[in-house]
């Protein structure tokens, strides 16, 4: 009992320290003071109280001092740590877009592209968020080609783009489970035509070939077939899909870019999206 009540004392003692209620902006005469004591309360993870700071500071400091990318930058750390995913990354890009020389520029770039790929959070669900961390990689690849960060920044879109290639290779499954064998090639093939060098790429190779052999396109099943032998020579898989299909015959077209044969059947405009989860 002696323990319980000693714990529910220090909870809220924690509680009160974190709330800080004698903290007033208006008490800070000067920008400065009030980025020292803004800063202050971001090192006691007073959050509440950083993000009103900084966020004063963001509006108050004049465009060239040089603490208003520290603003920013601080500003941005105090919504995640908040939870608050999109207004985070809205303020690591103004700081990008408002101070791209900054030696922090780079370091907000990936971390805003962080924030909005932790809110598309599956393949199925709704991509925005994920388009919009996609263009956000792409801009730190752009903007800030020697950095440090690089390494990481690949990595992270490699993964990114599977995840969109695992959209692709869903919406290829919802058709193909229910014979709509056209509708699934058109999902299947754009995963090879845009995310090649995935995982999934090889999934969707797999089920082309099935797509392909349930409608009787023995060329592009061969075509596919001839591929997949030659990327996963040892893959049991491949031999196990790709049995009994017929080798391309010799006079055949080279092998097509990207793993993508040319088809001789099925229809070239997309179908309706299947619906998000």
């Amino acid at each position: 009992m002696l323990l319980s009540r000693r714990a529910l004392l220090v909870a809220l003692l924690l509680a009160a320290a974190a709330c800080h209620p004698d903290f007033q902006i208006t008490q800070y005469p000067t920008n400065d003071k009030l980025y020292q004591a803004a800063a202050t309360e971001f090192a006691a993870g007073r959050w509440d109280n950083a993000v009103a700071a900084f966020e004063k500071l963001t509006t108050d400091l004049p465009a060239r001092d040089t603490l208003l990318p520290r603003a920013f930058w601080y500003l941005a750390k105090a919504h995640e740590n908040r939870g608050e995913h999109v207004l985070a990354a809205t303020s690591y890009s103004r700081l990008v877009e408002s101070f791209p020389d900054d030696s922090l520029s780079d370091d907000a770039a990936l971390a805003s592209a962080r924030e909005y790929r932790k809110m598309w959070r599956k393949p199925a669900l709704d991509p925005t968020y994920g388009e919009t961390a996609l263009a956000t990689y792409n801009t730190l690849l752009g903007l800030y080609p020697t950095s440090p960060l690089i390494a990481d920044a690949k990595r992270e879109l490699a993964e990114l783009e599977d995840m969109f290639a695992q959209k692709n290779y869903l919406a290829g499954m919802y058709y193909l489970r229910r014979k709509a064998y056209d509708s699934g090639i058109i999902y299947f093939k754009d995963i090879l035509a845009k995310y090649p060098a995935t995982p999934t790429a090889r999934a969707a190779q797999l089920r082309l070939v099935d797509s392909y052999k349930a409608i009787r396109y023995k060329e592009d099943a061969s075509d596919t077939c001839a591929i997949l032998k030659k990327s996963y020579p040892d893959d049991a898989e491949v031999r196990t899909t790709c049995d009994g299909v017929s080798a391309p015959a010799v006079a055949s077209s080279p092998a097509p870019e990207n793993g993508v044969p040319t088809s001789t059947g099925p229809p070239t405009s997309p179908p309706a999206k299947p619906p998000e989860l």
